[in-house]
């Protein structure tokens, strides 16, 4: 039986894509299905959950709580959730995550968020190896809410971007 991962998109770096008429990179399409057709995926079911395809900086406390509210929806009949979120506010969501988690009593399923510091677009992209690292976590780890990216996987709650370095530490 196949590993089933529900996938909620909410836009971010990772998605972005270049408009030419504006000459900027915008959150208007969606690239995770051509990530997710790059990858070999053996043995998982991907449910893709198009939430919304916003730069992170514009989201506000009720699209957290959305974000919050359908990875716990998710993971009462998925095997695992992946979120895929704009790195700016990543931590917001997360935690609002583990507190939901913590709030429903024992996490049943680990929910894994990541995204990309440059586009899926860009040749010098982190996307994909950010995407296969967040697949192959949501796996292996214990329930509970955690960020996958750069070869890391942090728990929540005490995770924080740091800015200086373009990648998620603890504390």
């Amino acid at each position: 039986m196949a590993f089933q991962v529900a996938l909620i998109s909410t836009g971010g770096t990772i998605e972005k894509t270049f408009d030419e008429l504006h000459g900027v990179l915008q959150n208007r399409v969606s690239v995770l299905d051509a990530i997710l057709a790059s990858l070999t995926l053996e043995g998982m079911s991907i449910e893709r959950v198009p939430l919304m395809n916003k730069d992170s900086l514009e989201m506000t406390e009720d699209d957290h709580e959305l974000i919050s509210r359908a990875a716990l929806e998710c993971a009462a009949r998925a095997d695992g959730v992946v979120v895929v979120h704009g790195t700016d506010r990543l931590a917001v969501t997360g935690e609002r995550i583990h507190a939901q988690l913590s709030a429903a009593g024992a996490p049943r399923r680990a929910v894994v968020l990541t995204g990309a510091m440059r586009p899926y677009e860009l040749r010098r992209t982190d996307a994909v190896q950010n995407m296969t690292e967040a697949l192959c976590a949501v796996q292996l780890l214990a329930p509970g809410a955690y960020v996958a990216m750069h070869g890391r996987v942090l728990a929540f709650p005490g995770v924080r971007k740091d800015h200086g370095r373009m990648t998620f530490v603890k504390g």
